[in-house]
Formats: C-alpha cells, sequence, structure tokens
C-alpha cells in the first residue's frame, strides 16, 4: 500500500522585532535559521501599513544582506492576477507581514482572496510571520490599536488558536486593557510579546522562544478566578550576535 507523503509542519513565528525596529538583525536571522532550504525566499507583506514605500525599502535593504531571495507583495497597487498571485505566495518560503493596522490588513486580504491563499501556504509548510499587526493576524483574535484607542479585535485568520498581544511592555496601557479583555472574555487565552521577543509555533502549540534581551518575556494569559486574568512566563532562549 502506498502511503500519503507526510503533510509538513505547520508554523508561524509571532516577532517582537526585527528588521524594522532593530539593528543588530538577531531575530531576523533566528527567523531565517527556520526557514525551509538554504536560500529562502522571503516574501514581506506590507499591507498593514498600506504599503508604506519606506517600510518596504527598509525590508529590502535589510533582507538584501542576508542569506535569502527577498521579495514584496503589494495590494494597494496589485500587479498579479488571481493565478499569478497563488503561485507567488505557493512559491514562498517565508511569508513576512509587517505592522501597521491590523483591522485594515485582514480587509484588504479577504477582498483579494489573500487569506484563503496564506492558509493554503501554511497547509503546505511555508513559515508565517510577522510583527505588531503581522503578529496579531494569524491568531483567532488581538489585542490592538486599529480603532485609535487600545481594544480588543475578535477576528483573525485563525491559524493559531487564541488572541495575540503585541508590545506588552512597550506601549502604555498594553498589559492592562489585555488582560482585562482577556479576563471578561472578550478574547480568549494567548499570548503576550514584550519587544524583543520570537515566538514560534508548530501545529499550533509553541515550541521555541527567544529573546534579543536579557529581561524580554514572552506570557501565556488565561482568565482567572473572581475576574482577574493570570500571566505566565516562557522562559525565552536568549539570543546573541
Amino acid at each position: 500500500m502506498t502511503r500519503a507523503p507526510a503533510r509538513p509542519p505547520r508554523r508561524v513565528a509571532l516577532l517582537g522585532g526585527g528588521f524594522s525596529t532593530d539593528d543588530d538583525g538577531l531575530l531576523d536571522d533566528w527567523l531565517l535559521g527556520h526557514a525551509r532550504g538554504p536560500r529562502p525566499r522571503v516574501c514581506f507583506v506590507p499591507t498593514a501599513s498600506g504599503d508604506a514605500p519606506a517600510y518596504v525599502e527598509r525590508f529590502l535593504n535589510a533582507f538584501r544582506a542576508l542569506d535569502c531571495e527577498p521579495s514584496v507583495l503589494p495590494l494597494f497597487r496589485r500587479e498579479l492576477d488571481d493565478t499569478a498571485l497563488r503561485a507567488f505566495l505557493l512559491s514562498q518560503d517565508v511569508v513576512y507581514v509587517g505592522g501597521g493596522n491590523t483591522a485594515n490588513l485582514l480587509a484588504v486580504w479577504r477582498t483579494h482572496g489573500v487569506d484563503r491563499l496564506l492558509r493554503e501556504a501554511y497547509d503546505r509548510g511555508t513559515l508565517l510571520c510577522g510583527i505588531s499587526a503581522g503578529a496579531n493576524c494569524w491568531a483567532e483574535g488581538s489585542h490592538t490599536d486599529s480603532f485609535g484607542p487600545l481594544t480588543y479585535l475578535r477576528d483573525g485568520l485563525g491559524l493559531l488558536p487564541g488572541s495575540v498581544c503585541p508590545h506588552y511592555d512597550s506601549e502604555p496601557g498594553r498589559r492592562a486593557s489585555y488582560r482585562a479583555a482577556v479576563a471578561s472574555g472578550a478574547l480568549p487565552a494567548g499570548w503576550a510579546l514584550e519587544d524583543g521577543v520570537g515566538a514560534l509555533f508548530t501545529d499550533g502549540r509553541l515550541t521555541e522562544a527567544v529573546a534579543r534581551r536579557p529581561d524580554a518575556r514572552l506570557y501565556r494569559v488565561r482568565a482567572g478566578e473572581e475576574g482577574e486574568a493570570t500571566e505566565r512566563a516562557s522562559t525565552c532562549r536568549p539570543l546573541r550576535g
């Protein structure tokens, strides 16, 4: 009997930094270390920033210096038809989503069918990752400032169970607001990233956590008793240059 080929591991990486915020390149090097192939194809998706040219240029400058093949997928001035778009995304080893507005990102993706293509790429073993909005989008829900004030967004691709909160230590009000959303049930239990952290999930389970700063933490946040939330820090392996 012929056995069906084994399904590749499905992976998502949440980034609390990278080329857009850090100069040391530690999180980007860590990310590429998990890509399939010796010279991975890395596609940057800057939808959440409205395809901001300066953001795109910063990505290209950073990743052209690394051992990979960088590219960019613009959607506000779309260049590919549906067939070419699918072929392009499914040919990537890494899809790296930039920060910006999470709600707008999801709406634009759904308009162009990118959400469906990313699910297909995920099932085929493409490493999906991103920072800020680019981390939020993979979960069932997230904590966001997409609407101005900090609030919860019960929307996402749902590839990662639960919710995500970025900038847990660096933006005033993030910690308290996310904890309140989880405690009340407005968001499901999830993961809160301090800046400087990288977290890899394989088939929905945390398999590695790293930090470019010794004090950076990744937290598991759950609803507790009496309307409170609990948080537990995960051990992060330090990254060294």
